[in-house]
């Protein structure tokens, strides 16, 4: 099928969204286990010891659950305060919250205690730029509260942009009165299905498939029974292998039967422009280290360029790093989305 689906449905009896692009599985979302918080929740934590050496305190958020809270400073321990989850904590850690809280929707992302409003880049049209304006400004926000209209704004009915920021207002405020007593969960993170509505905008409801056979009816089943394999084929018989482990993650990639001279280069660049995928659809972040097929050095500018479109356009923030001694090229992706594997474990 030509142009872009959604499907919800489950995965192991967990709430999963996916979205196909002509037909091929381009992004997955899988709800976490009940135990581990969402990014995105909300929580009345307890500020409690500094962690020495690293400038940072831990929250307890709730009985059994801890945070730890990158910028400590200012805050005494016993005290409540009102934190994010940012992420995904690695095995053993505390959960990563931050104290700037982001209330986000489909068209509006309201910013407590950081005024002003910021209309996207992404929107290059002076008419909806004018509108957006206007739309805003009618909100009448209380002077603490920020707006962004993110990028979809631009094409969203009036009434609905509106009405969505008139509701994540209201959501802020509710929370934010909530700023004293023992740790709490206050707002709870999005199931894969709310961001699926929120994130994936360019899908009209007409092609959102729901239900239990969801994922057979796109054609979605097929690629995830493949996704506990690390090889990822690509064309001329060349493949990568995704492989975690404890420290990172690691690409390995392989030329296959190609021996001619620019092997390396076409295997290297056709990976750069699939890895991405590979990593949202496994959930994998942190350091990600590729061990490339050979290739000359001379080549390594053009492998670069393809490298780093694709980390701009990616929904996972992944920042290119660079080659280390050994030729390999390093990357650093934020840990947004759990492992799959632990997820369905």
């Amino acid at each position: 099928m030509k142009g872009c689906q959604i499907l919800i449905s489950q995965i192991n009896g967990r709430m999963a969204a996916a979205r196909m692009v002509d037909g091929q599985l381009d992004d997955l979302l899988v709800d976490a286990p009940d135990h581990i918080p969402r990014p995105g929740a909300i929580y009345r934590g307890t500020v409690g010891r500094p962690m020495k050496g690293q400038g940072g305190r831990i929250i307890t958020l709730t009985d059994g659950t801890n945070g730890f809270l990158r910028q400590g400073h200012g805050l005494s321990e016993g005290q409540a305060v009102l934190v994010q989850v940012s992420g995904y904590a690695e095995g053993g850690k505390a959960v990563p919250v931050t104290p700037r809280l982001l209330f986000k929707s489909r068209y509006a992302i309201i910013t407590p205690d950081a005024p002003g409003l910021n209309i996207s880049r992404a929107i290059k049209d002076e008419e909806a730029r004018v509108r957006l304006k206007e739309i805003a400004h009618a909100a009448e926000l209380p002077d603490h509260l920020g707006l962004i209209l993110r990028s979809a704004a631009a094409t969203g009915d009036d009434e609905a942009v509106a009405d969505d920021i008139a509701e994540m207002a209201g959501l802020a405020a509710a929370v934010l009165a909530e700023d004293k007593g023992a740790a709490e969960l206050l707002l709870d993170g999005p199931t894969p299905d709310l961001l699926a509505w929120r994130e994936w905008v360019d899908v009209p409801d007409h092609d959102v498939l729901q239900g239990d056979q969801a994922f057979d009816q796109g054609g979605a089943a097929e690629r995830l029974e493949t996704l506990s394999d690390p090889r990822e084929p690509l064309p001329e018989g060349g493949c990568f292998y995704v492989e975690p482990t404890r420290a990172l993650v690691a690409i390995d990639v392989n030329t296959g039967p190609d021996t001619s001279p620019a092997a390396g280069l076409k295997a290297n660049i056709a990976t750069a422009r699939a890895l991405l995928r590979a990593l949202r659809l496994r959930g994998l972040g942190g350091q990600i280290v590729l061990d490339l097929a050979p290739m000359p050095k001379k080549e390594r500018r053009t492998f670069e360029q393809v490298l780093r479109a694709a980390c701009r356009v990616c929904p996972v923030e992944t920042t290119p790093v660079g080659w280390t001694p050994l030729g390999h090229f390093e990357l650093q992706r934020k840990r947004e989305r759990l492992p799959l594997a632990e997820t369905l474990s």
